[in-house]
């Protein structure tokens, strides 16, 4: 037979579930304003009826119901949107990344402009086209000599710069290492508190969000990967377990986190930049393997993310050349190649033309630009010759005591349009250039339009980084909104829980005045034969 005090009891029950709502309602109200946190809800479910099948029930209609429990506060949140969040957020951070590189070698450069490279040699020919009317005049000679002057400082400051802004390339990559190497520490250390937890029959949802928004930042340097692993015990149905997050390299998965240990990122050849024993930047060659723990990657095989565009700016080994020096790819690296082969090629090509002039003094086999020794490096160390600096030396004639030959300024001049391709040029007055004995950096095209399509090609990876950048931004977005219409917490709707649980919190306690009430009938207002 049922108790007297059933009802009594079904409805505490009752109470006290409406009661664990209510409460988790006004947790979800206070963190509104939390950043990653997950709205959460409390999963109600009946309790198990009276009474239990078997030979020895009692003779009643039929199973009562005992009331409700709180069987779990769970946090409302899709696994799928968070895969495709962290995906489309890697995304954005590599292209992030290559627009912030491209924009600042843009600013360098500064292309078109009057201050650029193209418009201070384009100064530098019209001084040559100038002189070759007036070759006997000092000023004009003067004029060719600054302006000669001018472009190798631009070449100077243009290669300084670069390498300065690979330089902090490379200090970011180490900010970036660290920053990654800290987030994969914090998150074993969410897994470690989790798998002590769970076990218990207890949902750490504050945990797990904390994990859910580390996890999220670190999908910014890398593209990543998730496994959940169950930690057993008496854990819930809705435990999420710990955590692995890895890498794929092509069959392979390279842990950053794998349960409750975690690898350290670094580059086996780089430095120590905060003094851990981790090496956080890459060797000043660029970037060759990547260590994560116990396992090794190459560049190519490193996934989208923030890290990887920042290697892709600062340079990374892609193979060795003969002499087995690694062959360094990149953008700073591929345009400071450029401009020390440009350089090389014109100082090169130019003081060809030159020395077979002749000067107002009757000299011949001058060079006019000096430490051209090798191309690499010719952008940091081209320079004036010393014997330029008597303006009597420029060889702006073709033939020797000739007054007014100007002709060796006009072939200096033509430099500029030389066909790089071509086994020699033919010069003024039968004089001519062998190309093929040189055995310049640059063989196709010519001086200036080598410049040009390095530039241009500036131009369109600028756009092209934006472009994609503006785009991954927009899918992020549109992933981001769909998250929080499912987890984020909507004051409105926690509103109206708040006053559906206190509703039935006092209908509960309603029903505990009834039975009350029924109860003292029984116990007073009966029994009274004999009085």
């Amino acid at each position: 037979m049922l108790s007297t005090f059933h009802g009594l009891e079904a409805a505490r029950r009752a109470m006290m579930a409406q009661q664990a709502a209510l409460y988790t309602t006004g947790h979800n109200i206070a963190n509104a304003n939390t950043e990653g946190y997950t709205r959460q809800r409390v999963q109600l479910r009946p309790t198990p009826p009276f009474p239990t099948p078997g030979l020895n029930r009692p003779n009643i209609p039929g199973q009562m119901g005992t009331g409700v429990e709180a069987a779990s506060v769970e946090r409302v949140r899709e696994y799928f949107l968070d895969v495709q969040y962290r995906g489309e957020n890697s995304k954005l951070g590599y292209w992030e990344a290559r627009a912030d590189a491209v924009a600042k070698m843009e600013d360098i450069m500064n292309e078109p402009s009057d201050s650029g490279l193209a418009k201070t040699m384009d100064q530098f020919w019209q001084a040559l086209q100038d002189l070759s009317t007036h070759p006997e005049n000092e000023g004009a000679r003067s004029v060719v000599r600054q302006r000669g002057l001018a472009v190798a400082e631009t070449f100077h400051y243009l290669s300084n710069s670069l390498a300065q802004i690979r330089e902090d390339i490379g200090a970011q990559i180490g900010v970036a290492v660290t920053e990654i190497n800290s987030l994969v520490d914090q998150i074993r250390a969410l897994n470690e508190r989790i798998a002590e937890i769970e076990p218990n029959g207890y949902l750490p949802n504050d945990l797990y969000d904390e994990r859910d928004r580390l996890i999220d930042r670190l999908s910014t340097f890398v593209d990543l990967q998730v496994e959940k692993h169950p930690v057993g015990g008496n854990s819930l149905p809705a435990a999420e377990g710990t955590y692995d997050v890895y890498i794929v390299n092509g069959n392979e998965k390279v842990y950053l986190v794998q349960g409750r240990t975690a690898a350290t990122l670094s580059f086996p050849d780089g430095h120590d930049v905060d003094g851990d024993g981790a090496k956080e930047t890459p060797p000043t060659t660029g970037v060759g393997n990547i260590a994560i723990g116990g396992n090794t990657l190459t560049f190519s095989a490193l996934p989208n993310g923030k890290l990887r565009g920042l290697m892709e700016g600062y340079g990374y080994q892609a193979g060795t050349d003969a002499g087995g020096q690694p062959i360094v790819k990149g953008l700073y690296p591929d345009m400071l190649t450029n401009l020390d082969q440009l350089a090389y090629t014109f100082g090169t090509l130019f003081n060809a033309v030159h020395e077979q002039g002749y000067g107002l003094n009757g000299s011949t086999g001058v060079s006019f630009f000096a430490g051209l020794d090798q191309v690499n490096g010719a952008a940091k160390t081209i320079k004036l010759a010393d014997a330029v600096n008597d303006l009597a030396n420029i060889a702006a004639a073709t033939k020797n005591n000739e007054s007014g030959n100007g002709n060796n300024a006009i072939n200096l001049a033509n430099v500029r349009s030389l066909l790089l391709s071509q086994p020699s040029a033919a010069l003024l007055d039968g004089l001519s250039v062998d190309l093929q004995a040189l055995n310049l950096p640059l063989s196709s095209g010519t001086v200036e339009t080598n410049y040009q399509g390095w530039i241009g090609q500036l131009g369109v990876d600028g756009e092209q980084a934006n472009r994609m950048k503006h785009n991954s931004d927009i899918l992020r977005q549109s992933v981001e909104e769909k998250r929080q219409s499912v987890s984020s917490v909507s004051l409105d709707e926690e509103m109206m829980n708040m006053i559906k649980f206190q509703h039935a919190y006092n209908a509960a306690a309603r029903q505990i005045t009834v039975v009350d009430e029924m109860l003292d009938k029984i116990i007073n207002g009966m029994g009274v034969v004999g009085r």
